[in-house]
């Protein structure tokens, strides 16, 4: 697994942003350059002073974007949150949560460290083009500070996107002008649906009210204009009734960009909870592949997350995307066998080994 948090030493005292150089010239203010590197890691020198990082080698670090949060003991952390040679950064910007999901993989905390300051220094130093997912927690329960910060960087970085995961509890009326502003176009949102049926989403996402809470939040967001991306976790409580769901969505949510349908994550409250949550989608593909044709029928754009391509039957095997980032993805030996292996999302680090062996066939 690619570690995003390595253990380091740093001269200053308090929190920074810094992009770290091993080869080119510092591009600006905010750069640390190589002088010096180990068999245990690299030395740096910028606006902040040293900074010495362990465990990867200057070449694995050039580039990247990195928050230093120094230790009462002179130690320091040091997270990677914008990797310059991948396309899965994003940034956790709170673990406090109004909803408590069956299957969460980000098990909420009751305590919250405003870090948005850092995380706005660190997307003015992302390389270009660059898509920048935000998470949680939930976001929006900071939404003022969450805004302003994107706002902020795109007006600054026009070259930028943001993606948000939500639950989407938290837009009002008056949130409609600024959500129309030209900035956000290159906001989308990800917003979790769970089902058409009021009761079941909301026993999924633990919250009373939050399917009705949802639909007058769709309505604003249809008002701004905002883009949307629906996903929906397969889980053993809502399989059957995904088939409805894509008529709903047909119906009621057709200015969605895409429909994502998930597999489940065996981390967070999905670990101790596997075998009553979890879905053998090879051997009960029949539902999913009705609610695909649904949404295909309607004009409504839909593709599979963490689904290997080798487990879903060829007639919607095109719609399985390589959705798991490089940080957490790993593969099975007979994998390397598998010509498709490139375009295949493969499984999570945390995935049964046995599972993953069992339902791999190279292809």
């Amino acid at each position: 697994m690619i570690p995003l948090a390595l253990p380091a030493m740093a001269e200053a005292e308090r929190p920074f942003v810094t992009r770290v150089r091993a080869r080119r010239e510092p591009d600006g203010t905010s750069d640390s350059f190589l002088v010096g590197e180990t068999s245990e890691g690299a030395t740096f020198a910028g606006p902040h002073g040293l900074l010495a990082i362990d465990g990867l080698s200057a070449e694995d670090l050039d580039g990247d974007v990195i928050v230093i949060q120094p230790r009462d003991d002179g130690s320091a952390r040091a997270e990677r949150v914008l990797r310059a040679r991948s396309h899965h950064n994003t940034l956790l910007v709170t673990e406090r949560c109004d909803q408590l999901c069956v299957m969460c993989s980000q098990p909420p905390k009751k305590t919250h460290h405003d870090r948005f300051e850092l995380f706005e220094r660190a997307c003015r130093l992302a390389e270009p083009d660059t898509l920048i997912g935000v998470s949680g927690g939930e976001p929006t329960l900071y939404k003022e500070a969450l805004c302003g910060m994107m706002e902020r960087v795109l007006s600054a970085r026009p070259d930028l996107e943001f993606h948000v995961l939500t639950n989407a509890q938290h837009f009002e009326a008056e949130d409609v002008p600024r959500l129309r502003e030209p900035v956000y176009r290159r906001v989308s949102w990800g917003i979790p649906l769970y089902a058409a049926e009021p009761t079941l989403h909301d026993e999924i996402v633990g919250k009373a009210g939050a399917f009705a809470r949802l639909e007058k939040s769709f309505a604003h967001l249809l008002h701004a204009g905002a883009r949307i991306e629906l996903r929906t976790v397969l889980l053993t409580s809502n399989i059957e009734a995904l088939p409805a769901l894509a008529r709903r969505i047909a119906v009621r949510l057709r200015f969605v960009e895409v429909w994502s349908i998930m597999q489940l994550e065996k981390i967070g409250f999905a670990k101790n909870r596997w075998a009553r949550l979890h879905v053998d989608h090879a051997a009960h593909f029949g539902p999913i592949a009705a609610a695909l044709d649904g949404a295909a029928l309607h004009g409504v754009r839909a593709q599979l997350f963490n689904f290997p391509l080798c487990t879903v039957p060829r007639p919607y095997r095109h719609l399985a995307v390589a959705s798991i980032s490089d940080w957490k993805r790993k593969y099975t030996p007979d994998c390397a066998r598998c010509r498709e292996q490139a375009n295949c999302c493969g499984f999570f680090e945390w995935h049964p080994d046995d599972e993953a062996l069992a339902g791999v066939t190279p292809l």
